[in-house]
């Protein structure tokens, strides 16, 4: 499996006319972008006329399949970290480059990642100049306690409390972290539900973006 363009995604949706809105999907290591096109469709039906990415990781995953932002072998608390910094500037030069095609800036960019791809998304809040609007986080975690938050871009966590590959406590620790730093952030628990997307994560995820993605705002560091 050869390593894709660094810019590769699926445009699950775009509209006839200049989109008003990016969404940009990030999937979990070993998976890949077609995973999250039913995702970015209903997400479509709700904001026809934003444009909908979903992105492929650049790295193949080692786990045999799919692809990767870092490798998760022989990961712990330790080395994550510096793996994510690592690749973390690729990971914003693709926010970048998304933004620049469409003509769109932060104000009017929804991040959506899920597993490694919440784990990018969130640690992209720590940069000097927000990249989004929104991020949205499902079964997510940072990397390392975050150092900042820029007062504007808003964050929405959405984790499974069965979750077994990325426990409840990484999203719970992640919004104590956030409060302290007085971001802007919001988290919804889901009974029952493990490493995984249901209609239940769909439906939150329209609640908390529902009209404010109609009135994108100006953004500061």
């Amino acid at each position: 499996m050869s390593a894709p363009s660094m810019f590769e995604a699926i445009v699950v949706h775009e509209p006839d006319t200049p989109p008003t809105q990016l969404v940009l999907l990030f999937h979990g290591v070993g998976a890949q972008p077609q995973d999250l096109v039913p995702l970015g469709q209903a997400l479509a039906a709700q904001w026809p006329t934003a444009c909908i990415a979903s992105v492929q990781s650049p790295d193949p995953s080692d786990l045999g399949r799919g692809w990767q932002w870092f490798s998760v072998a022989g990961v712990t608390e330790t080395n994550r970290p510096a793996r994510v910094a690592a690749t973390l500037p690729r990971f914003v030069a693709t926010v970048q480059h998304w933004q620049q095609q469409t003509g769109l800036d932060a104000a009017s960019t929804t991040l959506v990642g899920f597993s490694q791809g919440a784990i990018m998304a969130l640690e992209s809040t720590q940069q000097a100049q927000p990249q989004a609007d929104h991020v949205v986080a499902i079964a997510g975690r940072f990397a390392q306690p975050p150092q900042n938050a820029s007062g504007r871009t808003r964050i929405h966590l959405m984790h499974g409390d069965a979750d077994a590959v990325m426990p409840l406590q990484l999203a719970l620790d992640a919004q104590r972290w956030l409060q302290a730093l007085n971001a802007q952030v919001t988290l919804d628990v889901f009974a029952g539900l493990g490493h995984g997307i249901d209609q239940r994560v769909l439906d939150a995820m329209i609640r908390r973006l529902q009209g404010e993605l109609l009135a994108p705002r100006g953004l500061t560091g």
